[in-house]
């Protein structure tokens, strides 16, 4: 479902500096900023670039681009 939510003309502005940088719009930036407040409150001990890194590999393996990993040594 979707809502209407006011911001301040202030954020909005730095927003569209991320979105054209990142090359999202300004409601996907938000939502992304979003997120990932949302993952950095539910685990407050990890870091920002660990978090980007796994929604990469997790996009990356939603998309089907991995490789299953197969042990090359026995185990002792």
């Amino acid at each position: 479902m979707a809502y209407t939510v006011r911001f301040d003309d202030e954020f909005v502005k730095i927003a569209k500096i991320h979105a054209k940088a990142t090359k999202r719009s300004i409601p996907k930036q938000i939502e992304y900023w979003a997120e990932i407040g949302r993952i950095i409150e539910a685990n407050e001990d990890l870091d920002l670039q660990f978090i980007r890194g796994v929604a990469l590999a997790k996009a990356e393996a939603d998309a089907g681009r991995f490789t299953k990993y197969v042990r090359r040594t026995p185990r002792d």
